[in-house]
């Protein structure tokens, strides 16, 4: 017998791939807890604000949750970001970007770049709120102008990654991210969550599409 289907037949594929992020993640947060600390210290110096930044996202099946990042961004960037829409680089009109973007700190913009903001996520996946693969969360704001063939996404837990983190991220637009994770969802299995991670490091180490 296959290893594959011995996986199959010996766990449903929700708990494979919960049993499996939650071991993946605690290797990892060990690590990676070196670097945590680095980062934390290097926030603290760089800017005024806490090291930590939450957000509410909106989960599987419309849930919300308190998703975590490394702060990034100056303190006021929330007031400062309807001042900026004017400036939105992102095709669609649901997501916000921009190159550039004056309120992120300078220690933010290299976390960012390599994605070292998002490791606190990592918390997420430990108490059930995400995943290590799946469609990235979305804003309450955004999901509110989702149509429902968009609201789709939201059928599966949100993960780190997915297909179009791995395939240029921010360059990526709108209307396709939603393809593209639709087709995670139709096609996903536990052999498909282990090649997206494989690729996400590379994709991660050449920051294609970082904001």
């Amino acid at each position: 017998m296959s290893i594959k289907k011995s996986i199959a037949r010996k766990w449903k594929p929700v708990e494979t791939k919960r049993i499996f992020d939650v071991t993946v993640v605690l290797m990892a947060l060990l690590l990676v807890s070196p670097i945590l600390m680095v980062v934390a210290l290097l926030i603290r110096l760089d800017s005024k604000g806490p090291i930590f930044f939450s957000q509410v996202r909106v989960g599987k099946n419309g849930q919300r949750f308190k998703m975590y990042k490394f702060r990034s961004m100056y303190i006021n960037a929330d007031q400062r970001k309807f001042e900026l829409m004017a400036h939105n680089e992102m095709q669609g009109g649901v997501l916000f970007k921009m190159k550039g973007d004056p309120r992120v700190t300078r220690v933010g913009r290299f976390i960012r770049k390599y994605s070292i903001d998002e490791l606190p996520q990592l918390w997420n996946v430990v108490i059930g709120d995400m995943s290590l693969v799946g469609p990235r969360p979305p804003l309450l704001i955004e999901v509110e102008q989702y149509t429902p063939y968009q609201q789709r996404r939201l059928s599966v837990t949100p993960g780190l990654t997915c297909i179009w983190q791995v395939s240029g991220r921010s360059e990526i637009p709108f209307v396709k991210q939603v393809e593209l994770d639709l087709e995670y969802i139709a096609t996903q299995s536990f052999w498909n969550d282990m090649r997206l991670l494989l690729k996400t490091v590379p994709a991660v180490l050449k920051a294609r599409g970082a904001y």
